[in-house]
């Protein structure tokens, strides 16, 4: 049988060119003006398009009827995208209004836990590309969950109300997004399972409409993720990319109250022989500071120093708390490593417990640096460095069952 043999050849074939064609064009964004001409950088923005081209078709095909929902793992250590944080993880469900869902599990140990329904999306200016764009219509956080001794717990989704544990949708609700953030090395994951609850048969396998409206999404999807980042957050996002190495305001949208955090995003240019003080007062709740790179992609959490919690962090005596982003390790406890990238992004989140505070910010000299800092900061041998990767090695493939 060769092409042309099949009523839905030319279809499918034309679906899978346009397809490719979008592929090149969002490879072309790699070369744009916000991503440096260095080798490190252009093979990230390769990695990011790459990493989330392995996803295309899991969120735009195999995860995408409703009627048959999957928790789909939308970032990990080997898939960044959205401003990721690396003590979050993140998972998402298409699901529709009409239908009645139930989430089973175990709760797990994170600190934090939130699920939220999301409604529509409506496309236009402002507005981030899929799957992004849509706005929390239910929320339900951790300490509201009703969880047994065990830790085992029942959730619903839809459908008529059910006690203790239900969260309402609407017609136009579309998405399950499920996030739990984590202080310590030590907290287990949630395990968990979704299901539509009146499944009476098979999945259908997907028929040729589906297919190509799935090609249709998936290069929107590569082509949206690669021009809207970092554009988006530089144009909507209170991203100051003419005023580097400065913390704007920590503020909160109605939609991130709504998620239960509070949010803050730096963009940040260092020297080779730069090095970068962030340093805060010590507060209440969950904060979290990661690393980014251009496209707002977290770095290698999973052997690297590139996040912070309280739990993981060294206070100084005057009750203050300092990071150093170098390129190369100064020592310091608390060091922000860059990867050796000459730009990039720092994203702080705070949930949970107190308020967020105000971050403030110091370039000086790398050779400078121990100047800069209080006589007590706390420091690291060589051998207790690599302790610490091997800690966070663990913990963090604790948290996604690697």
């Amino acid at each position: 049988m060769a092409f042309g043999d099949g009523p839905d050849d030319a279809a499918l074939q034309s679906a899978w060119s346009e397809f490719c064609a979008q592929l090149k064009r969002a490879g072309g964004q790699v070369f744009k003006d916000a991503n440096p001409a260095s080798g490190a950088h252009r093979v990230d923005a390769f990695r990011f398009l790459t990493q989330n081209l392995g996803q295309a078709f899991d969120l735009a095909l195999e995860t995408r009827d409703t009627r048959y929902p999957v928790l789909h793992t939308f970032c990990g250590p080997t898939r960044k995208l959205g401003g990721d944080c690396a003590d979050f993880t993140y998972q998402q469900a298409w699901i529709d209004g009409r239908s009645a869902y139930r989430l089973t599990g175990n709760r797990g140990t994170s600190r934090f836990f939130n699920v939220t329904v999301h409604g529509p999306r409506i496309p236009g200016p402002g507005v981030l590309h899929e799957p992004f764009g849509d706005t929390p219509e239910a929320n339900l956080l951790g300490h509201q969950l009703s969880v047994a001794a065990d830790g085992q717990f029942e959730l619903y989704i839809g459908g008529p109300e059910r006690g203790p544990n239900w969260l309402p949708t609407t017609p136009g609700s579309r998405k399950l997004f499920i996030r739990q953030g984590f202080d310590r090395w030590d907290e287990l994951p949630a395990h968990m399972r979704i299901e539509r609850i009146d499944m009476a048969s098979p999945k259908p396998l997907p028929a040729p409409d589906a297919m190509i409206e799935a090609m249709g999404w998936a290069g929107d999807f590569v082509t949206g993720l690669m021009a809207d980042w970092p554009d988006f957050p530089f144009t909507y996002g209170g991203v100051d990319a003419d005023s580097p190495n400065a913390f704007p305001d920590v503020g909160a949208t109605d939609a991130d109250r709504k998620r239960g955090r509070a949010a803050a995003n730096m963009y940040w240019e260092l020297a080779p022989d730069e090095a970068l003080i962030v340093e805060f007062d010590a507060h209440d709740g969950l904060w979290m500071l990661t690393n980014m790179g251009v496209f707002f992609n977290s770095m290698d959490y999973l052997y690297r120093p590139v996040s912070y919690t309280p739990g993981r962090t060294k206070v100084d005596r005057d009750g203050r708390i300092r990071l150093v982003m170098a390129h190369r390790d100064p020592k310091v406890h608390n060091w922000l490593d860059t990867q050796g990238f000459e730009r990039g992004n720092l994203t702080y989140r705070h949930m949970l417990e107190g308020e967020p505070v105000a971050l403030g910010t110091r370039t000086v000299k790398f050779d400078e640096l121990m100047g800069a800092l209080p006589a007590d900061t706390a420091m690291l041998t060589a051998a207790e460095r690599t302790a610490a990767m091997w800690e966070r090695f663990h913990g963090i493939r604790r948290r996604y069952l690697l």
